[in-house]
């Protein structure tokens, strides 16, 4: 649904993520459908008790990660945040980006700088539940302290990216728990690391569109 209609909506008939889109909004290039889609994901999996942590892979801003703190607080869900980005701007894309040509001239571009996000998320005093790390996913991903994940939200635009997220974290998800993942429809990177993962994995997953360029699906439970 397009900004426009969406805030003409949310002008008629208030809600709660009509307040917390338009609180994020400054803070996020995520359109209203991927905004969307994260508040009912973190609800879903809060509702159905998925166990784990909220993982974001690309946060520029803080925009995402702000609206997943605020929803998790506003569901009472102890749960922690972890928020994984370079904090200086995306990194080069490589050739494994069949858009390489244009995609290389965002280098450097979404920048957040690590003090302006955890400004933005201490103001909304959801800082103490989040922990930053800042660096390449490649350098911190495989490394980092998380358990189960329960929710993963993959905001990294190029191939190498996307891939490193997903060969990094998808087995930490719980079966039942969900991933989004921003940039499918618009770089060709990121989808088609998202598709040869799923097929090398034989994951069988429905992805559900959410806007152009958002999808989302959820790990398949184990059958038993």
């Amino acid at each position: 649904m397009p900004w426009q209609l969406s805030e003409l909506k949310e002008s008629i008939f208030p809600s709660e993520l009509g307040d917390l889109c338009r609180l994020v909004a400054p803070y996020t290039m995520l359109g209203y459908g991927r905004l969307r889609g994260l508040y009912r994901g973190v609800h879903r999996v809060v509702r159905e008790n998925v166990r784990g942590d909220f993982v974001e892979c690309g946060t520029a801003r803080g925009g995402s990660a702000a609206l997943i703190g605020l929803t998790l607080k506003r569901l009472n869900a102890e749960r922690r945040l972890w928020v994984f980005d370079t904090f200086t701007g995306l990194p080069a894309p490589t050739k494994d980006d069949p858009d390489y040509d244009i995609a290389k001239n965002y280098t450097g571009t979404c920048v957040g700088t690590l003090d302006e996000v955890r400004d933005l998320l201490a103001r909304y005093d959801i800082l103490e539940d989040t922990t930053l790390v800042k660096g390449l996913f490649q350098d911190t991903l495989a490394g980092a302290a998380i358990g189960e994940i329960a929710f993963l939200h993959i905001d990294g635009d190029w191939y190498d990216s996307v891939q490193c997220c997903l060969e990094s974290l998808y087995a930490r998800v719980t079966p039942g728990g969900i991933i989004q993942i921003d940039d499918y429809g618009h770089w060709a990177g990121a989808r088609k690391a998202a598709d040869e993962f799923l097929h090398k994995n034989a994951v069988h997953a429905s992805l559900r569109y959410l806007d152009y360029t958002g999808r989302q699906f959820s790990k398949p439970l184990v059958r038993t």
